[in-house]
């Protein structure tokens, strides 16, 4: 560091022509932009399937088959249910918890890490939420952001770690192993919610590292965790278009 007359400067700010100040309020992801455009969007998309569909306030099994993660259907050519499956919701609790976790994870973690990092990140776990739910439960009709949710959920737990908070002494802990056990219940996706949970660690390991401290395994490169997540989740995408062709009977 340098000495300045005000405080201290780093000696690549002090070489740079250009210098560009951040406080908490202008930081990249500071105000969650894209995590309330994320709620926004999965409540506008669940109020169009009620007005415009055969969805009701308390169930959309119907819009699940319509455009949900359905694994004939994605047999079929319809790839793109993999992504749409994760904004349609079945009732005013499923999206209510849902966007509830998305709102209070995706604030948090959207500030550490900026926007585009987020995107990926959600996007990512979306898709392994979807490829889990294909996996094991191909001939069912599937939607709602839990996969996505989960996957913030371990990376959440890995960003805690990372800055040496313990995880089971927080209530993120305790919130995490109560929906882990939820996952078991009849109706709820099982393999959408763990396949969300274990693509969310390896992001968040791409991002935090396991242990306190390790940070990124990548190091001081900081374009390369969003790349490896870019590329995961493409991955994902590929695997779920494979598991439903797979699995379908």
């Amino acid at each position: 560091m340098n000495q300045a007359s005000v405080g201290v400067h780093c000696p690549e700010c002090v070489q740079s022509t250009t210098q560009k100040v951040y406080t908490p309020r202008t930081l990249p992801g500071a105000q969650g932009y894209v995590t309330t455009g994320l709620v926004a969007i999965n409540v506008a998309i669940w109020v169009a399937t009620i007005v415009l569909g055969d969805a009701t306030a308390s169930s959309a099994r119907g819009t699940f088959v319509d455009y949900g993660t359905w694994g004939p259907a994605i047999a079929d050519g319809e790839w793109w249910r993999l992504i749409s499956g994760g904004f349609l919701h079945s009732g005013l609790i499923h999206i209510g918890f849902n966007m509830y976790l998305l709102w209070q994870l995706g604030k948090q973690l959207e500030r550490v890490i900026g926007e585009a990092n987020f995107v990926a990140m959600y996007a990512t776990a979306l898709l392994g939420g979807s490829f889990g739910a294909m996996l094991l439960e191909a001939n069912g009709a599937h939607g709602g952001a839990s996969g996505a949710v989960f996957g913030l959920f371990a990376i959440t737990a890995l960003l805690y770690r990372d800055r040496g908070i313990q995880v089971m002494q927080t209530g993120l802990g305790r919130l995490i192993l109560l929906n882990l056990l939820i996952s078991f219940a009849p109706g709820v996706s099982l393999g959408g919610h763990f396949g969300g949970f274990i693509v969310g660690g390896i992001v968040g390991y791409f991002y935090f590292g396991l242990h306190a401290g390790d940070g990124s395994p990548f190091g001081k490169n900081k374009q390369a965790p969003l790349l490896a997540t870019v590329g995961l989740g493409v991955l994902m995408f590929v695997a779920g278009i494979w598991a439903a062709s797979a699995n379908v009977l």
